[in-house]
């Protein structure tokens, strides 16, 4: 099976609130943004380690891309994962900060 060479992302005039906050809202989900974050740099899927299945993974990464929290890029044969910082901190001043700032 080829791998994809483009996963759809929203534009940032297309990311809505409700989406972000929604993605946000999951523990895990919260757990994967604070660690691209803490890193501060794309990271390939599997490199932050979380307590699922890579299905179960693969979804998770896949709503946070789809809200427009990440992006995800290929890298060789890796699909590399970035949070969308200026996007975010563009649309919702303060809105990133305050959700990782609280306590888990």
């Amino acid at each position: 099976m080829a791998q994809e060479k483009y996963l759809p992302h929203p534009a940032r005039e297309e990311m809505r609130i409700e989406a972000v906050l929604r993605a946000l809202a999951d523990p895990v989900r919260l757990q994967l943004v604070r660690e691209m974050d803490r890193i501060g740099a794309g990271v390939a899927c599997g490199a932050i380690e979380l307590p699922i299945n890579k299905s179960t993974r693969t979804h998770h990464m896949r709503i946070l891309r789809e809200a427009g929290v990440t992006r995800v890029r290929p890298e060789g044969t890796a699909r590399i994962t970035e949070l969308r910082r200026e996007d975010l901190d563009t649309l919702y001043p303060g809105l990133l900060d305050g959700i990782l700032a609280a306590k888990r």
